[in-house]
């Protein structure tokens, strides 16, 4: 199954199982989805038996934001697509002072049970505006769950852990990634936990830590050099920012005794300055060089398709950083 499918399929599931849960955003429904995630949905959840459940809304981030955290506080349990995340900027007030806040500003008695969803990451040739990994920005804030799926299977299980949880979730899908096929359970209550990273691949020289897109460039880079050099390299992909299981991580790295952290966005002030720090104060005495940080440079996304690559880490750039890391 698609990435894309698999993320149709756990919307359908729990809308079928849950009267309460509705999707709304700009083109899910009479378009069907700028990606096409939402494809036929609008059609199964119109009639007697479901209502009105997939609405089109205007071109208006903050009214979207504003209106699914409203019907959250109220009792329903709402997914908000974005365009992209690169537009939910727009509506960042609602979700940070507002879904973020609420039920510790009701000391508990207003649960905000609402998922915002949409295409992230770089890539695409989408330039400037339309290519760019925010997820950092969301890290930062308490109250919010933030989730990167980096599998067809995730993707499923992961998004229907989080319309059921009662927290605002931040639901990240690479763009990248809504074509790539995987095995994807059918079971109707299949779910992955938050909080829980996967080892996609025991290792034994170094720690390769990522998320969403990027764990699958960790993993060809990890392929290449065991080929290449014999090194073996352990990858964890987080799965979740917010919980994060850092256990999983520190573990690997008391193995491994090197660590490489990778991420798409922008280095400076990126989620991996986050990791590496974390790293350093839970395994220092484990170490056995310094953590290397994998990241985009600091500059706008170019348009043009040879900058674009230029721009964004790849496999050679994490080859790069563990052949630093057990030099």
């Amino acid at each position: 199954m698609r990435y894309a499918e698999a993320l149709r399929l756990a919307m359908t599931e729990e809308m079928e199982r849950d009267p309460n849960v509705f999707l709304c955003g700009e083109e899910v429904a009479q378009y069907q989805g700028t990606f096409r995630v939402t494809e036929g949905m609008a059609d199964r959840f119109k009639d007697e038996n479901h209502g009105l459940r997939v609405l089109d809304t205007p071109i208006s981030e903050a009214g979207i934001a504003g209106l699914v955290t409203g019907a959250a506080m109220a009792g329903l349990r709402p997914i908000a697509e974005f365009m992209t995340w690169s537009f939910a900027i727009l509506a960042l007030d609602q979700i940070v002072n507002h879904a973020a806040k609420i039920l510790y500003m009701t000391n508990g008695q207003i649960k905000v049970p609402v998922v915002f969803r949409g295409p992230a990451g770089t890539g695409n040739q989408l330039s400037a505006q339309h290519s760019q990994s925010l997820e950092a920005w969301y890290a930062h804030v308490p109250g919010l769950k933030v989730v990167l799926p980096s599998t067809p299977a995730d993707a499923k299980g992961l998004l229907k852990t989080a319309i059921r949880d009662d927290n605002p979730v931040i639901f990240m899908e690479h763009a990248g990634l809504y074509s790539q096929r995987g095995e994807v359970p059918e079971d109707p209550n299949f779910t992955v936990p938050f909080g829980v990273a996967a080892v996609r691949r025991e290792g034994k020289d170094v720690s390769l830590i990522s998320y969403s897109h990027a764990v699958g460039v960790c993993l060809s880079a990890a392929e290449k050099l065991w080929q290449e050099a014999g090194l073996s390299c352990e990858v964890i992909d987080l799965r979740t920012l917010l919980p994060l299981d850092m256990d999983t991580v520190l573990r690997s790295v008391q193995k491994t005794h090197r660590a490489v952290v990778v991420q798409e966005e922008w280095k400076n002030v990126g989620f991996v300055s986050e990791l590496a720090s974390r790293i350093y104060e839970g395994a220092f005495d484990d170490l056995d060089a310094p953590i290397e940080r994998v990241g985009g440079p600091f500059v706008p996304m170019p348009y043009s398709k040879p900058l674009e690559r230029a721009a964004i880490p790849g496999e050679e750039d994490v080859i790069s950083a563990v052949k630093r890391a057990v030099a």
